[in-house]
């Protein structure tokens, strides 16, 4: 593990699942959704295609707080349009940065113009913690001798 590996890495530790939402759905619905799937954010598909981003902070600030009805509220009131995303081969570095320049939680992750998943601060500080302590781990085998390298 490295935070130079791709993006793609933790998307084949985090398995297959990829939850989304239509921009037609109440917000109710997408709440309650991610509630069940214990994720804070859906992309949003239009035809296969990806539309906005819907998340915790959105229903926070743009329905509980201007008094919205969340049964009558369709997805598409509340999402946000301009995604912020991260291609499949960008390195775990690069999505750590995005995420702290950009102020967000979660990327959309393409291939290409294909949405192939998401990713999390949690998955991308875990991957990091991870290959931390491979690191040490090397330097430790190094220093103690073990190192098997020229």
């Amino acid at each position: 593990m490295d935070i130079a590996d791709p993006i793609s890495s933790i998307l084949r530790n985090k398995g297959p699942d990829l939850w989304t939402t239509r921009p037609d759905s109440s917000v109710f619905d997408a709440i309650q959704f991610m509630s069940e799937k214990n994720v804070g954010a859906l992309p949003v598909l239009e035809d296969g295609q990806m539309v906005g981003m819907i998340t915790e902070r959105d229903y926070t600030r743009k329905v509980v707080l201007k008094s919205k009805a969340s049964k009558e509220t369709a997805v598409s009131k509340i999402m946000s349009t301009a995604t912020i995303t991260i291609g499949s081969g960008d390195s775990v570095a690069k999505g750590m940065q995005t995420m702290t320049g950009e102020r967000v939680r979660h990327l959309p992750v393409l291939d290409g113009e294909q949405l192939v998943g998401i990713v999390s601060i949690g998955d991308l500080v875990k991957w990091t913690i991870s290959a931390q302590g491979a690191m040490i781990q090397q330097l430790e085998g190094y220093i103690q001798g073990g190192y098997a390298g020229a």
